[in-house]
């Protein structure tokens, strides 16, 4: 039987520098996993383990917003590494990504699902969620899927697109939090139409709070 994660310790954060972000995402999203989504609003602190990712390979792959080439909304995923690129989908929720590869080449991570770990009140009350019993099931709603934990950590386009999640001084980054994954799982990805074939979704295995437990075979390479 695997040893427990060690308890979560802000004190022990360490924002990841942008050389992890500038590489192909697929090594990103497995190095991802297990990390640490931040937000800083003031005194308070939110933070989310992340569990679940997907890799979205630049202008060679026709699922990626960067498949058209470089574009006033999409010019974040050309810049530099390291950077969040918000985007508003089905006209009701926005996605969080992370700019990868070397300026110029496009190549990003979409955050799919976080584990809640500090400020679960605050995610609450962003989601609606606020006097609810308390449950694993309405941990769930916190933040799996995309559009939930865009919302329980108040990102949205024009508040947070192409902030550098490599800055310990933002509101907004990422860091090891020292709690590696103990298996990581490849499937396809979910929610596309365009190149939906590709093992290019990543997951904590056996993590709750994954958002789509229903397609968790592994993928056929």
């Amino acid at each position: 039987m695997s040893a427990p994660p060690p308890a979560f310790d802000p004190a022990r954060l360490k924002v990841l520098p942008r050389e992890f972000f500038n590489r192909d995402p697929r090594r990103v999203c497995r190095e991802l996993l297990g990390k640490v989504l931040v937000r800083r609003e003031g005194n308070k602190l939110l933070a989310g383990r992340v569990v679940e990712l997907e890799a979205y390979m630049g202008m060679g792959d026709p699922a990626a917003h960067a498949y058209v080439g470089p574009t006033a909304r999409n010019r974040v995923l050309f810049g530099p590494p390291g950077h969040a690129y918000i985007y508003f989908i089905y006209g009701n929720h926005y996605c969080l990504n992370v700019s990868c590869m070397p300026e110029g080449k496009a190549g990003s991570v979409l955050f799919r699902a976080l584990e809640p770990l500090v400020g679960i009140a605050e995610m609450e009350r962003a989601r609606g969620l606020a006097g609810a019993k308390a449950s694993k099931r309405v941990l769930r709603l916190l933040t799996s899927g995309p559009g939930r934990l865009a919302e329980a950590f108040g990102i949205t386009r024009p508040r947070d697109n192409g902030k550098d999640l490599t800055d310990a001084t933002s509101d907004l980054f990422l860091a090891d939090g020292g709690c590696p994954p103990p298996r990581v799982l490849t499937t396809v990805r979910v929610g596309i139409t365009k190149a939906a074939e590709r093992p290019l979704r990543y997951v904590i295995a056996g993590n709750e709070f994954v958002s789509k437990k229903r397609v968790l075979e592994p993928a056929q390479r």
